[in-house]
C-alpha cells in the first residue's frame, strides 16, 4: 500500500504542474518507475474522483491551442490523438469550433502574418501555412479571399 500511496503522490505532483491526460500521466509514471498496474490503479482512482479527465482535458487543450497558437481543428485533433485521448473525448471538443470561428481565426492570422499575397507563390505559401496550422484547406482558401478583399 505503501507503494500505491508514493504513486499517487507522484501522480497528484504531475497534474499539480500541469493537466495531463490520462495515457500521459500513465506513461510519466512508468519514466518514473512506477509499475503498470500501480500506475493503472493511481488513473483508476484519479478518474473515479474527477481529478483525471480526459473530456474535460480534451476541451482545455482544444482551447488554449485556439486561442494561444492560433491552430485549427485538424492540428488539435491529431496533437490530442497523439497524446493518447480517445476519438470520443476528442471529437466534442474540436466540434466546439465552428466554421465560422475557424476562418475568422485563420483570417487573423494572415493578418498578423501581414505578407502580401500578390503573386501565386505567396498565395500558395499562406495556404500551406494555415493548413499546416490545422486549417482544412476549405477553411484556409476561404481566409485567403477574405484578406485579398480586405487589403484591396
Amino acid at each position: 500500500m505503501a507503494d500505491d500511496d508514493a504513486a499517487l503522490e507522484l501522480a497528484l505532483r504531475a497534474l499539480g504542474r500541469r493537466e495531463r491526460s490520462s495515457s500521459e500521466l500513465r506513461s510519466w509514471l512508468a519514466n518514473r518507475g512506477v509499475a503498470e498496474d500501480e500506475a493503472e490503479a493511481v488513473v483508476a482512482h484519479l478518474e473515479g474522483i474527477g481529478q483525471l479527465d480526459d473530456a474535460r482535458f480534451a476541451r482545455r487543450y482544444a482551447d488554449d491551442k485556439r486561442e494561444l497558437a492560433g491552430w485549427g481543428s485538424e492540428r488539435i485533433r491529431e496533437a490530442l490523438l497523439a497524446r493518447g485521448v480517445a476519438p470520443e473525448d476528442i471529437e466534442p471538443a474540436v466540434a466546439a469550433d465552428g466554421p465560422s470561428e475557424q476562418l475568422e481565426r485563420a483570417s487573423a492570422l494572415l493578418v498578423r502574418r501581414a505578407q502580401p499575397l500578390d503573386s501565386e507563390r505567396s498565395r500558395a505559401r499562406a495556404l500551406g501555412y494555415l493548413t499546416r496550422r490545422g486549417y482544412p484547406y476549405e477553411v484556409a482558401h476561404a481566409a485567403l479571399r477574405s484578406y485579398e478583399r480586405d487589403a484591396s
